[in-house]
């Protein structure tokens, strides 16, 4: 049967996990994606989410999107981000469990990216940080552009919650290694523009064993 739950700090989270057929055998990165803010409409099942977990099981990771507390069948209620964090927290732990012995990796889209980011930035076990969209006016991403560890962002070239100019200012302070993908005439939640991001998401890390 396919996983449909976890454990999470508030009670069950509402899972999907994406495993490559051969998973016993290895895979390339197990992956946790958070999705974008719970109170603006975004679920497990956002179109770039869900392009970005295809084109990451198309490459070979494990992939395990989930739904926040109080979104979807996922026990709780929104808690201002700060519960957000230990619902990411414990889907990491999971993946880590479940793959002891793959590279982690830690991604997400908007409001999610700033999650992802800010979890996958201080725990030791993540290699790899995966920012679509982050919204940098809202979020501090301090830690995230000081951060050493690899960082692949995907943004929208005219992302009205993020636009391109602060992007490119906060990229360019970044600390090494890190690439950034721009998707032409793409807004914030990529609308009409979705499968580009899978293919910017499977160019960035198709050959990357970070």
């Amino acid at each position: 049967m396919p996983l449909r739950e976890i454990a999470g700090p508030a009670g069950r989270l509402e899972v999907l996990l994406e495993e490559p057929a051969d998973a016993a055998t290895g895979i390339r990165a197990a992956v946790v994606l958070a999705h974008p803010h719970p109170q603006y409409g975004g679920t497990m099942h956002t179109k770039a989410l869900y392009q970005t977990a295809k084109a990451l099981g198309r490459i070979g990771c494990a992939v395990l999107r989930f739904n926040f507390r109080g979104v979807g069948l996922s026990e709780g209620r929104y808690a201002d981000g700060i519960g957000e964090l230990d619902d990411f927290r414990a889907a990491l732990d999971f993946m880590h469990r479940r793959h002891p012995a793959a590279r982690l990796w830690s991604g997400g889209f908007s409001f999610g990216s700033w999650i992802a980011l800010t979890v996958g930035t201080s725990d030791d076990r993540v290699s790899t940080l995966i920012g679509l969209a982050p919204p940098l006016a809202r979020y501090d991403f301090e830690p995230v552009r000081t951060s050493a560890k690899p960082k692949f962002f995907v943004q929208g070239e005219f992302d009205e919650l993020c636009p391109l100019k602060e992007m490119q200012r906060f990229y360019a302070r970044a600390e090494e290694p890190k690439e950034l993908v721009v998707i032409d005439g793409a807004d914030h939640l990529f609308d009409g523009k979705t499968i580009e991001v899978g293919v910017a998401v499977e160019d960035l890390l198709g050959d990357w064993n970070g």
